[in-house]
């Protein structure tokens, strides 16, 4: 495919995936500057038909709206050795991202509009990937007093958060709640209950036992997702639990979604694609937050996004540095980079039968954009031209020292993957394009 010139640009001879509408057709896309015109069934590379816009042969490879991660850490400001704006943008195109959102666990903490202001600033003047800021829930991510949410929100915060810390205080939860309810705002929640995770390492089990390693338990998750789904139905506030990695947690969601209560939730690849075989040999890329559980929890994370108890998977993009990983186990940091392999590893519940490419897709387009309330996510005339170009079927070995991402942290470091970004397109302009 040809790197386009013009301002207009029309893209031929692609499957259009829309899954906000379910369309599924052999056609082409056009674009005019930074929006979408016109798109649809028919449209074939011809001479002249499209006057003076640039064409792009897609030559049958799949056209999608572009991909938004709602899970994202940048590490900037503050950790910048460990990932920065530029880095995360880099890696986050090359997979077909093109909005994502980032955590407020940096330094400064994003509970000021200052630090909201910067994030969405220094990402204009980069040109990669959207990048849209959550605002924390607590001061300092201390889990005490709130933060100015409403402040935050009208400076460009889109939803809330205390990152990778659980509001543990089941008070200022329910008062946050409450306080969202009135103001029409979302609250993400780190379901992890912190002094039953405390000084844990990996999966509670036989297999942590063996290798000697205290254990994080189930009971962790589930007991704050239980809590939080009783805070939230009594509040009416909208709750969104992250990286949900357990049988029975999603059993709770499902019963609350039953019941009208206003929760939905994530997971992110590394649940669905591995267990807490992973570890291996003290395997510490695949230390994880929360950690792999085993394999009837990773099959029920499948069964909860078949049957949409799961609405989303996002990255769960957390780079550490390799001093912060080749450590020995339990001294090494937790967290893996993910939006590089974003796309592929979601593409693994297709290819293995799970689920359809559009529901697939749907998980990582239209549903985190609805959710949060991003203007993304989906294909109309007018919509921002936000656009992923893929290949489902071409094959590549995921190499750690590969990744754009600043940080190598890969869990899937040496997994073949199936399914690769070809091109990605932000506001009409090509910011990657795969090296054939």
């Amino acid at each position: 495919m040809s790197k386009p010139t013009s301002g207009r640009i029309a893209y031929v001879n692609a499957r259009l995936l829309d899954p906000a509408t379910n369309l599924d057709v052999m056609g082409g896309l056009l674009t005019e500057g930074e929006v979408i015109t016109d798109f649809g069934e028919g449209y074939a590379k011809a001479d002249g038909q499209y006057g003076d816009a640039d064409i792009v042969d897609c030559q049958g490879a799949c056209l999608t709206p572009g991909l938004v991660d709602i899970r994202v850490q940048l590490r900037e400001p503050g950790e910048e050795h460990k990932g920065t704006l530029k880095s995360a943008g880099e890696a986050a195109t090359s997979s077909g991202v093109t909005s994502m959102v980032c955590l407020p666990n940096t330094q400064p903490v994003t509970d000021d509009m200052s630090v909201v202001e910067f994030v969405a600033r220094r990402a204009r003047l980069l040109g990669l990937t959207k990048v849209y800021p959550y605002g924390a829930i607590t001061k300092g991510l201390q889990g005490t007093d709130m933060a100015e949410m409403g402040m935050l929100s009208e400076s460009g915060a889109v939803a809330f958060t205390d990152g990778v810390r659980a509001v543990a205080s089941a008070k200022v939860m329910r008062k946050a709640l409450a306080y969202a309810k009135n103001h029409d705002l979302l609250l993400v929640q780190h379901p992890e209950e912190p002094s039953l995770a405390e000084g844990g390492h990996m999966n509670a089990g036989a297999l942590a036992a063996r290798m000697g390693l205290s254990g994080i338990p189930k009971v962790a998750e589930t007991i704050m997702v239980a809590r939080d789904v009783r805070l939230a139905e009594d509040t009416g506030g909208r709750l969104h639990f992250a990286h949900i990695s357990t049988a029975e947690s999603i059993d709770i969601i499902r019963r609350a979604k039953e019941r009208g209560v206003r929760v939905t939730c994530d997971t992110a690849p590394p649940y669905f694609s591995l267990n807490e075989l992973a570890v291996g040999e003290y395997r510490t890329f695949a230390k994880l937050s929360p950690p792999l559980r085993d394999e009837e929890d990773r099959r029920a994370i499948i069964e909860g996004l078949k049957d949409g108890t799961i609405d989303i998977i996002a990255s769960d993009h957390a780079p550490e540095d390799e001093d912060s990983k080749r450590l020995p186990f339990a001294q090494a940091a937790f967290g893996g980079v993910g939006l590089e392999t974003l796309l592929a590893i979601t593409l693994e519940l297709y290819h293995n039968k799970h689920m359809s490419l559009l529901d697939c897709l749907r998980t990582v387009t239209c549903n985190p954009a609805d959710i949060i309330g991003l203007s993304a996510g989906r294909l109309a005339v007018g919509a921002a031209a936000d656009l992923c170009i893929f290949d489902p079927d071409r094959g590549w070995k995921i190499d750690a020292d590969q990744l754009a991402s600043k940080s190598k942290n890969s869990p899937f470091d040496g997994r073949l993957a199936q399914g690769r970004c070809l091109r990605t397109v932000i506001d009409g302009r090509t910011v990657f394009t795969l090296e054939q």
